[in-house]
């Protein structure tokens, strides 16, 4: 089957799944109790008032109608206004959307770096002191909550030792770069504001760290049972018999095919990360989507979560893809049964 084929393959599936997941938000939105048009109208609103927002809305038409204009505004890429904030849900997405794709690439950058190497050591000096020390470190990243360790690092490095700032993505008082990606760090490093960039960076250490360790711990115990996995190969034996170096086999034969079956557990846990970092921004003060989501929730605003869900749905699936593609070049025969 030609890589073309396959994509095609895999962008209609991704299209079937997209549309199930808007098929549900959008059931699921008209279950949950609460009126939306009270809510908009006002608690002492009369009940004239309230049916006449449940029209402008389009509440007072049959459920049928209701998901066909809905899903007829999603093409046009209208995903509603908010009624919390009384924006287009488009604009607020790609206003926080970007602090969370932000924290999201550096917690993801700093489990990878450590992870990786860490189950590459463990794997090579199995059973010894390193790799008993390494598993502990790995037991205790995926063990411990998000939450608590978010509260510990707060409490040292930002209460205690002072040296790191606590919430938000800039001290107090600094203007913004000017606006690029949304993500501070890479529009300050394209404006030259190298203050901002470093004010952005220490923003990003505690939560992305917080995020980062959670995370670790899989990437390690991956990475360890692959490469214990494929060091026991035959073509390993064969590699160190012809008089390789270790590190040659290491690096350039083993660790290459130990990464192919941990390819879709990295792309999945950046998926993940995208919508499941709420306790870590919220403790944080992060204004991030997870952030704009818990205060969507408490107000009932069902156009920003319908909006979120539709979004992050949208980057999952895409994330899903761009794993397949990487899959596929890591190893060709793949294709052979994609």
């Amino acid at each position: 089957m030609s890589l073309l084929q396959i994509l095609t393959r895999r962008l209609l599936l991704a299209i079937l799944v997209i549309f199930g997941v808007i098929v549900v938000t959008f059931i699921v939105s008209r279950l949950i109790p609460g009126d939306p048009a009270r809510l908009m109208a006002g608690e002492h609103a009369s009940r004239e008032t309230v049916q006449h927002m449940r029209h402008v809305l389009g509440l007072d038409r049959p459920l049928p109608v209701q998901f066909g204009v809905y899903l007829n505004k999603l093409v046009h890429g209208d995903l509603g206004v908010s009624i919390r904030t009384e924006r287009p849900v488009s604009e607020d997405i790609r206003r926080f959307f970007p602090a969370t794709i932000e924290l999201s690439i550096v917690a993801l950058l700093f489990a990878a770096l450590a992870g990786l190497p860490l189950g590459v050591l463990s794997a090579v000096y199995k059973d010894t002191w390193i790799d008993q020390a390494s598993r502990a470190v790995s037991v205790i990243g995926i063990s411990m909550p998000a939450f608590w360790l978010a509260l510990l690092l707060l409490d040292f490095f930002y209460d205690w030792l002072g040296i790191l700032p606590g919430t938000g993505r800039l001290t107090e008082g600094m203007d913004a770069p000017p606006a690029v990606t949304g993500m501070f760090t890479i529009d300050a490093l394209l404006a030259g504001q190298w203050r901002t960039l470093r004010s952005a960076l220490a923003h990003l250490a505690l939560p992305g760290f917080t995020l980062g360790f959670v995370i670790m711990g899989i990437i390690m115990r991956q990475i360890r049972s692959a490469m214990i996995e494929v060091l026991q190969e035959d073509y390993i034996r064969t590699a160190r018999a012809s008089g390789l170096s270790s590190s040659r086999i290491i690096l350039g034969h083993a660790l290459r095919n130990a990464l192919i079956p941990s390819v879709t557990m990295l792309g999945l846990t950046f998926g993940d990360l995208l919508y499941g970092a709420v306790l870590t921004e919220t403790i944080f003060a992060w204004p991030g989507m997870g952030n704009y989501v818990i205060q969507s929730i408490s107000f009932l605003d069902f156009p920003s979560i319908m909006g979120f869900a539709v979004v992050a749905s949208l980057a999952y699936v895409l994330i899903n893809l761009a794993v397949d593609l990487t899959y596929m070049l890591l190893d060709p025969q793949i294709r052979e049964v994609g």
